[in-house]
């Protein structure tokens, strides 16, 4: 499957994220040894596997539900995409 500009513009820039300031993947990961993120995969590996596997308009709407999910409230866990 050929990958659009907007898809590979969302993979980068979820990876620059990753590399930068994300506390489970970036520079901040010496602070959060046993990672910040509730859920394995992280959000932002699940994030850009959707957009990856899913294409642009149905990645980004699993990443954004699995956000809304992200809270102290809900139940951590492996959640791998569907």
């Amino acid at each position: 499957m050929a990958n659009s500009l907007a898809q590979n513009l969302a993979l980068t820039l979820i990876r620059l994220y990753q590399k930068t300031l994300s506390p489970d993947h970036g520079l901040l990961k010496y602070f959060y040894p046993q990672g910040a993120c509730i859920y394995r995969p992280t959000c932002s590996e699940y994030a850009h596997d959707t957009i990856k596997h899913f294409g642009i308009a149905r990645g980004v709407w699993l990443g954004i539900k699995r956000l809304l999910r992200c809270h102290p409230w809900h139940k951590p866990g492996y959640e791998p995409i569907k």
